[in-house]
């Protein structure tokens, strides 16, 4: 006598969000489990190779191009169809989930708007469904916000941005969504909900289902990524290759890898990404763990020099002889109000970066703030046609490009801003903000991350300061507690102390912050 099994469903924590039944779906969830039945061992797989890699970096092993795959990187070949609406990105703008952002991102004048549940978003459980029925409801026709505070109403204007939503990274897990017992993978959380209640809608409207994939590093992930997506297509009865997805090369090990990617995906890719913040801390998280490869003040590594120029053109080069789109990476300047010289010296940069982009041959590139989308643009103005996929840089950098270190100081302020940063942000995110004006800049988990990396790389190598001095433990004791003293008792700030100070004087680097701070933001929930 044979048994049938039931097929396990995943099990969602209630919320108390406005209409969170209709997200939190049995078969929005049925599909969440399915995927972590299906992919949730292989996903762990992945993760403990990334660690078997950084035991190797430890021992002077250094990235290379893969002899495996030279085949792939050889041959001629391209990208699957690029849909009409995603042919000009030239101006993507960026934010969190929360209606009133995800309203003025829409309207801002942008081509396209990345509704961001990673890096912007502090994963706390009502956030993330808010989320998820923000744009459930923009899809819809739905999405409005009265803000009672100022009485002001956002309702979606008559030319909106295309939308795509970036998932969590694979390392990040949601613990209020369980299958026996087992917490599943954000990632897979974020996708299958946006995918589950969006796909078909979008496709309605002309637009269709489109995702913004983080933090990859190498083929084999983005092979993870693609079987999830077909399942995905199969399950909701899509044609294969309907979801399309840009992938951010933010990680020193995508950036070896980046033809293999783009084959892995071939079906479903449209571009790549350069995300460079992410892309310095993997920098220093990989390869920063030896005296030799200490870095300057975060300000010194500039997009212009060393392994940042070297990345940018070679991703150029990479997507546009595969067809695909080669998109700029995020400017952290907002506008500075009541200041018009910091104003203007703010928009001049973004200005600069921009116009760098379009001379490399990016096909668009990203802002933080609906005010920076005209000066985007008009760096964009001198491309003739919606993206310049035709263009292709005179030079292929080569591996020993793709490592040069940047040169620069080490410096008092550059130390005491790196705390500030990290201390603040992750004050911040503890308290359910995941985007943060700081210092006239937009800082996300990323740029935390740059800080409280170059802080532990400086810290452990007593690194040489400017002044003759070495940031020796007795020094960033002194200093960290003056920076804390500064900031005050301001919500969550001893806590974000707390963490901070932990992550830096850690002996062994923590692979994330967010995964520490994600077990203190569920605790205080």
């Amino acid at each position: 006598m044979s048994t049938v099994l039931e097929k396990p469903r995943a099990i969602a924590r209630p919320s108390g969000v406005e209409g969170a039944a209709g997200i939190l779906t049995p078969s929005a969830l049925d599909l969440v489990a399915e995927l972590h039945e299906r992919f949730d061992a292989r996903r762990r797989e992945l993760l403990a190779a990334r660690m078997a890699r950084q035991e190797r970096y430890n021992l002077g092993e250094r990235p290379d191009f893969r002899a495996d795959t030279t085949a792939i990187r050889e041959a001629d070949w391209k990208v699957g169809d690029i849909p009409p609406d995603l042919l000009d990105r030239k101006v993507e703008i960026t934010g969190p989930t929360n209606a009133k952002m995800v309203i003025n991102a829409l309207n801002s004048g942008a081509r396209v708007f990345m509704a961001d549940f990673e890096d912007a978003t502090a994963p706390a459980w009502d956030e993330l469904v808010a989320g998820q029925r923000n744009l459930h409801d923009y899809w819809r026709g739905d999405l409005a916000f009265d803000d009672p505070k100022s009485g002001k109403s956002y309702r979606v204007g008559s030319d909106p941005a295309v939308l795509i939503a970036r998932v969590r990274g694979l390392h990040l897990k949601e613990v209020h969504v369980t299958v026996d017992g087992t917490a599943v993978a954000g990632a897979f959380f974020d996708a299958a909900l946006y995918l589950c209640h969006n796909a078909h809608a979008a496709l309605a409207r002309g637009s269709g289902p489109y995702l913004y994939l983080p933090k990859l590093e190498t083929m084999e992930e983005a092979a993870l990524w693609s079987d999830v997506i077909e399942l995905i297509e199969d399950r909701l009865n899509l044609k294969r290759g309907t979801i399309k997805v840009t992938v951010l090369i933010e990680t020193i090990d995508a950036a070896f890898q980046m033809d293999e990617i783009l084959h892995a995906l071939k079906a479903n890719i449209v571009g790549l990404n350069c995300g460079r913040w992410d892309y310095i801390f993997s920098f220093i998280k990989r390869l920063g763990r030896t005296q030799e490869m200490l870095t300057p003040d975060r300000g010194a590594m500039t997009m212009d020099k060393a392994f940042l120029a070297a990345y940018a053109e070679r991703l150029v080069a990479t997507c546009h002889r595969r067809g695909a789109f080669a998109m700029g990476g995020m400017s952290a300047f907002i506008p500075v109000k009541g200041d018009e010289a910091a104003n203007a010296n703010a928009f001049a940069k973004v200005k600069a970066d921009k116009d760098r982009e379009v001379s490399i041959g990016h096909d668009g590139s990203w802002v933080a703030h609906p005010g920076l989308v005209p000066v985007a643009f008009e760096a964009f103005e001198k491309v003739e046609g919606k993206n310049q996929l035709h263009v292709m840089p005179e030079t292929l950098p080569d591996r020993e490009a793709l490592l040069e270190l940047h040169e620069g100081a080490r410096t008092e302020e550059g130390v005491r801003d790196n705390i500030r940063v990290a201390v603040q942000y992750v004050a911040a995110w503890l308290g359910g903000r995941g985007a943060v004006p700081l210092c006239n800049l937009m800082e996300d988990a990323a740029t935390a991350e740059i800080a409280r990396a170059q802080l532990w790389q400086w810290l452990r190598y007593e690194a040489p300061i400017c002044d003759e001095r070495h940031l020796t433990r007795d020094l960033f004791e002194h200093w960290f507690q003056e920076e804390m003293l500064a900031l005050g008792d301001t919500p969550h700030v001893a806590e974000a102390g707390r963490l901070v100070y932990e992550l830096v004087t850690a002996k062994a680097f923590p692979e994330f912050l967010t995964l520490p701070a994600y077990e203190e933001l569920v605790r205080v929930a």
